[in-house]
C-alpha cells in the first residue's frame, strides 16, 4: 500500500528504544515509555497559504526526528504502527556530526 500525508503533514516510525537501563537493568515492555525519537518515512507537500502558495516542509524523509510525548495520532500501516502528526509537532530534527578527536604532537 501507497501512503502519502497530506499538506504538512508526516508519517513517523518510532525508533525503539533499550530494552536494558544504563545500569544493565532489563526493563519489561509495560514499564517503558513510548520512544519520543522517530524516522521520517513520508512527507506532505507543505502547508498552503491563504494566496495558494505552498511553503516546503522542513524535514525530509529519512530525517530522526523528537517529538512531543502526546505528539501525532497513531495509525497501523502494513501491520505496522505509525505516526501521523503535523511539522510542527516535531521539535527538532537530530543531526549526525562527524567529529574526529585529534592528537597533538608533544614537540
Amino acid at each position: 500500500m501507497k501512503f502519502r500525508p497530506l499538506h504538512d503533514r508526516v508519517l513517523v516510525r518510532r525508533v525503539e528504544s533499550e530494552e536494558k537501563s544504563a545500569g544493565g537493568i532489563i526493563i519489561p515492555d509495560t514499564a517503558q515509555e513510548k520512544p519520543m525519537e522517530g524516522e521520517i518515512i513520508a512527507t506532505g507537500d507543505g502547508s498552503r497559504a491563504e494566496d495558494g502558495s505552498v511553503t516546503p516542509l522542513d524535514v525530509k524523509l529519512g530525517d530522526r526526528v523528537l517529538f512531543g510525548k502526546w505528539s501525532g495520532t497513531e495509525v497501523k500501516i502494513n501491520s505496522e504502527d505509525l505516526l501521523i502528526m503535523k511539522e510542527s509537532d516535531i521539535m527538532c530534527v537530530i543531526e549526525a556530526t562527524a567529529t574526529k578527536s585529534k592528537k597533538k604532537k608533544a614537540a
